[in-house]
């Protein structure tokens, strides 16, 4: 009878345990907007990166963003979560620390001495008194004892400053160094001025120009020039300019200031200003700006998920639509124009700036096509106008071409928008802009193809001809020769272009070696690299070693697995990433970069999430009948490499790349090969996610099951039929779709292993 009855409580209190954990998912939310922390990844720091993310203040692919700036002038570590003091304020382009920003400048609200010196001037603060919305940020200044409050348009703000009792208060205006300009107009009580400060490439005829205007008139004004004050100068114009501007305050008074930017001109920005800003006040911008990101985020609905994965996810989605920045504006009548960082012109047609193909071809790109296709169809239309105006299609635009990093990826970014049905731009320049880039070497090694004529004679770069990265750059090359091949026969290019582009698809192949399983540098003679450790990081990789790379096939994973023995073998390998320990030779850098702390420190072999080579490698599983194991690490990965907090990323957050393997992967698949039109299946992270397509239908994925435990796959519907492959087809999501997942705790082994339930690959297209 105590046996019984201990037993009884022990269900009930099992039954009790579950009706809690139950009652802790949260089911459909109206604001999603307010589950975004922009703080989050940004607990970071050159050595270590939790996302090396800052706090954008901004709407989706705005012009400029706004952020707080506690580090110094020119530090690409503008916000860091464990500063003490705020600099200022900055309007900023930065897609990332190691990119740095262009067109920068900075605005502090203070009170007492008016200064313009950075560490004068700098406040202390404290995140209990920081308020960060993706459309609005308030902050409290203790030194200054002042509030301000920011809220954004595509190419304006709004500023709000709360100041207290002062016959001092003040806004310094810092338009940075490398040359500036500066005039104060105080019968207008207005501010103009350029910066022309930024960090890479060569940008001809490069200014940033803006136009603040307050609704209060000064009552003192000083500018300050290359260190110098003075008290009565109007017009301030040298290395470094700088203005101050004053005003009279009682407690509590508020100061409202506008201002936008232009890069074409003085009368643009005018005209931006008037345009985005026009008579209203700042609640009515924030609302506005609130409105915008409620109908973006909502792009993407989900149920039945924690606090934290419903913040952690709607964080994400927010880093998916901020880069690349749109660089066009519209002129007085309406036409779109943008200045040209290729040539220095001013131009007609859109354009964009601020990403790097080498992360953000992997994901970011096909989420657009997926989610948000309107954007990318500007997007594409932008990189036809770069390569009419700078010869090449641009690898790292930061906004112009930026020598950084290796591959010739806009060749998948251009070919799977339009295999993903995108149209409405000119595909024939952008179609010439691949073979002119994948045949030549360009005006520095990230653009065109670094190796170009040894890569056409040989079929790979050699590793002892002086060039670094080498199988890097010939794996991604031969990915990139699959996205032209698949182009060419989608637009119904001649024959001899698909066979060319097919034929170099396959030159992955060469680095293979039989001896060690892995991908390895090859000599121009047809020798393998000698020594070899695959463990190395760098040399004849990027950011990775060859447990990384190696995995570098997307088109053709089925023809990876017969190099590697067949299937089994294959798994084998897959397994082997996550059960090596995290050891490492950093010798080709001279020092640990940050990729290999973070692949060190998170406890999954070698693993490195937080670096993008082999983020798609989790998903591979599905290629060689167990995608069960896919299902594991996936959940893994999300729940231990991601949070919504300020440390809640496992390395660069890199333009939405990171994010965007996060939102798809929480809703059940995942994009490994880019220009096909498949999704590779993961499991889904909550019990119903809905994506609302543009075209007006939507895709619905119910896993009502799901749960911590419950994270593999049982069975799949597909509009009500029972669905085995491994991969969905984008065209068929597009139509509109439900997806039914049944969800348990234990792998169904006998679900997904046939060969004819495999994701594509070039070899079963070809019978290789």
């Amino acid at each position: 009878m105590i046996f019984k009855l201990r037993s009884a409580a022990v269900v009930a209190c099992a039954m009790a345990c579950q009706l809690t954990a139950e009652a802790q998912y949260i089911q459909a939310i109206d604001e999603p907007e307010e589950w975004v922390n922009p703080l989050m990844g940004t607990d970071s720091k050159p050595a270590f990166s939790n996302g090396n993310t800052y706090p954008a203040i901004a709407v989706p692919w705005g012009m400029n963003f706004w952020s707080p700036q506690t580090g110094k002038m020119g530090d690409g570590w503008m916000y860091t979560y464990g500063a003490d003091k705020i600099r200022g304020f900055k309007q900023t382009h930065q897609p990332s620390p190691w990119m740095n920003d262009y067109g920068q400048y900075a605005i502090m609200p203070g009170t007492g001495k008016p200064t313009v010196d950075q560490d004068e001037r700098a406040s202390w603060f404290s995140h209990k008194a920081e308020v960060a919305k993706p459309y609005y940020y308030s902050v409290y200044l203790a030194d200054a004892d002042v509030t301000t409050e920011i809220t954004p348009t595509e190419r304006a703000a709004r500023f709000r400053f709360t100041f207290p009792e002062s016959d001092s208060a003040f806004v310094t205006i810092d338009a940075f160094d490398r040359g500036s300009e500066i005039t104060i107009i105080p019968a207008e009580r207005k501010i103009i001025g350029y910066s022309s400060r930024y960090s890479r490439g060569n940008l001809p005829n490069f200014k940033n120009y803006f136009v603040i205007e307050f609704d209060k008139p000064f009552a003192f004004t000083k500018g300050w020039c290359d260190s110098v004050y003075n008290d009565t100068a109007l017009h301030l114009s040298g290395n470094h300019a700088a203005a101050i501007v004053g005003f009279k305050t009682e407690r509590g008074e508020q100061v409202n200031m506008r201002v936008a930017s232009s890069f074409i001109s003085y009368e643009q920005a005018e005209l931006n200003l008037q345009r985005e800003l026009a008579d209203k006040n700042f609640e009515q911008i924030k609302a506005e700006a609130k409105a915008v990101w409620n109908e973006t985020l909502k792009r993407v609905t989900i149920e039945g998920g924690t606090h934290d994965q419903f913040k952690t996810f709607y964080s994400c989605l927010y880093r998916t639509v901020l880069f690349p920045n749109r660089l066009y504006e519209l002129d007085k009548d309406g036409q779109v124009v943008h200045y040209s960082p290729y040539n220095g012109e001013i131009l007609p047609g859109y354009l964009f700036g601020g990403t790097g193909f080498w992360d953000t071809f992997r994901a970011l790109y096909p989420f657009l096509n997926l989610v948000y296709p309107e954007i990318n169809v500007e997007m594409q239309a932008g990189l036809a106008n770069a390569y009419k105006e700078g010869g090449f299609l641009p690898e790292w635009s930061s906004p112009g071409y930026a020598n950084i990093m290796v591959g010739n990826n806009s060749a998948s970014v251009v070919s799977d928008a339009y295999i993903k049905g995108l149209r409405g731009y000119d595909i024939e320049t952008l179609y010439e802009a691949l073979l002119h880039g994948a045949n030549n070497e360009g005006p520095m090694t990230a653009v065109g193809r670094a190796g170009a004529p040894y890569y056409i004679d040989l079929g790979y770069v050699p590793y002892d001809v002086g060039i670094n990265e080498n199988a890097a750059r010939t794996l991604e090359y031969a990915y990139d020769d699959f996205a032209i091949y698949q182009l060419a026969k989608a637009l119904g290019k001649s024959q001899a272009d698909i066979d060319l582009y097919a034929k170099r698809s396959r030159n992955y192949r060469h680095l293979f070696d039989p001896e060690t399983g892995l991908m390895r540098g090859k000599n121009k003679d047809g020798s393998f690299q000698t020594p070899f450790n695959p463990f190395k990081w760098g040399d004849a990789f990027t950011e990775g070693n060859s447990w990384h790379y190696s995995w570098s096939v997307f088109h053709d994973i089925e023809g990876l697995a017969r190099l590697m023995g067949g299937h089994k073998a294959f798994v084998k390998k897959l397994d082997s990433v996550f059960s090596l320990p995290p050891i490492f030779d950093e010798s080709y850098y001279r020092g640990v970069i940050h990729e290999i702390r973070e692949m060190q420190v998170a406890n999954m072999g070698q693993y490195a999430h937080g670096n993008q080579p082999i983020q798609h490698m989790i998903y591979l599983y599905n290629y060689a009948g167990e995608p069960w194991k896919t299902q594991y690490w996936v959940r893994e990965t999300m729940n231990r490499m991601y949070n919504p907090q300020a440390d809640g990323y496992c390395g660069d957050e890199d333009n939405g790349q990171t994010s965007a393997w996060y939102v798809f992967s929480a809703l059940g698949f995942y994009p490994v090969c880019p220009a096909t039109d498949e999704y590779v299946l993961g499991a889904p992270l909550f019990k119903k996610a809905t994506v609302n397509f543009s075209n007006g239908q939507k895709l619905v994925i119910n896993a009502q099951d799901n749960s911590d435990q419950n994270r593999y796959i049982q069975s799949l519907h597909v509009n009500g039929q029972i669905y085995t492959p491994n991969f969905l087809k984008h065209g068929e999501l597009l139509k509109g779709a439900v997806l039914d997942v049944k969800m348990g705790d234990q792998p169904n082994k006998s679900r997904g292993v046939n060969a004819t339930d495999f994701p594509y690959s070039l070899t079963n297209e070809l019978n290789d």
